[in-house]
């Protein structure tokens, strides 16, 4: 049996046709880019899945990595010049499975040249609401920066305190606290004090992340702290959405990607190749953009209100 009803997957194509409508009116093109690669992604918290080409490779790996997303070859399209794209399509990402969480899930993916993260979140902004317009519903916007937001809900900078005073705030979480970054315990009053609270039936811009949480973004200062020009989009606790004033300085994108790989060797895990191609490109001139990453799973749950991403798919991992 399906995970999903047809009501459900009828909700997706209608999704789909949406996503198409939405860029075709603003001129914004659709391109499809490989599933397979050379290289893999370095971030330590996403693992990739990597598999063996059995035919003619002329000299080229064997090995080759299932996307995580769509962003590297994308963005070398826009330094060979296409402008503004979209990919609608799959991605996989290991050791991901669960109520929320599929190892193969449908990411939609787009870059908007001469943009900075602001504008493109405003029109992250006006595509989620024309979705849940396909459902009757609505939902209010609200904006406010990384800062505000734990000094307004906690009582606490996250960009200047201390990880002790990080922890103090955390005081009732109930968790091993040995070895747990800074990143981390932001990361875990996120998830457990500052999300929950969040309205249902809002649509919350969070944005200028600490420069610790920078990934692609360029960072820049801002008074008396530094910080990564990148906003997530939230329904309610749900996060949609996750975008950057996009980085173009190659040689400091290939210093994030060595320290992707330390990280990664200190904890034992997989270090797949960096992605040379799209060094590469940023070499070559990658012009100044913004762009973003939307879970169109968790989207269409937030859309049928379930906290079950096997409800939107035709077969779950379960099923597969």
């Amino acid at each position: 049996m399906p995970s999903g009803t047809r009501d459900a997957l009828r909700l997706r194509a209608w999704v789909n046709r949406l996503v198409r409508e939405f860029f075709f009116a603003r001129d914004v093109l659709e391109v499809e880019t490989p599933m397979m690669s050379r290289a893999g992604n370095t971030d330590p918290n996403i693992a990739s899945f990597a598999l063996e080409f059995s035919g003619r490779t002329d000299g080229a790996p064997r090995t080759r990595w299932l996307r995580t997303s769509a962003e590297y070859p994308m963005k070398r399209l826009l330094a060979a010049g296409v402008g503004d794209c979209y990919e609608l399509g799959r991605v996989f990402r290991d050791g991901e499975a669960g109520g929320r969480h599929n190892p193969e899930f449908t990411m939609l993916e787009w870059y908007r040249v001469g943009w900075d993260h602001l504008r493109l979140a405003d029109e992250t902004v006006e595509l989620v609401q024309a979705a849940l317009s396909l459902v009757g519903r609505e939902a209010s916007v609200a904006r406010t920066t990384f800062r505000e937001l734990y000094r307004d809900t906690l009582g606490v900078d996250p960009l200047t305190a201390s990880v002790d005073e990080l922890r103090a705030v955390a005081d009732g979480i109930v968790i091993e606290p040995d070895g747990l970054s800074r990143d981390d315990w932001l990361d875990l009053l996120m998830t457990h004090r500052i999300q929950p609270r969040f309205p249902p039936n809002q649509l919350l811009v969070l944005h200028d992340y600490p420069a610790s949480q920078c990934a692609l973004a360029r960072v820049v200062r801002r008074g008396d702290v530094e910080v990564a020009e990148r906003f997530e989009l939230y329904l309610g606790a749900l996060e949609l959405a996750n975008g950057y004033h996009e980085l173009t300085d190659a040689a400091e994108q290939r210093r994030r990607f060595e320290r992707d790989v330390q990280v990664r060797r200190a904890r034992g895990a997989p270090v797949p190749p960096l992605d040379e191609a799209l060094l590469d490109s940023l070499e070559a001139g990658l012009p100044a953009c913004a762009g973003v990453a939307l879970g169109v799973d968790r989207l269409l749950m937030a859309m049928l209100g379930t906290p079950c991403i096997a409800d939107v798919l035709a077969f779950d991992f379960t099923r597969a």
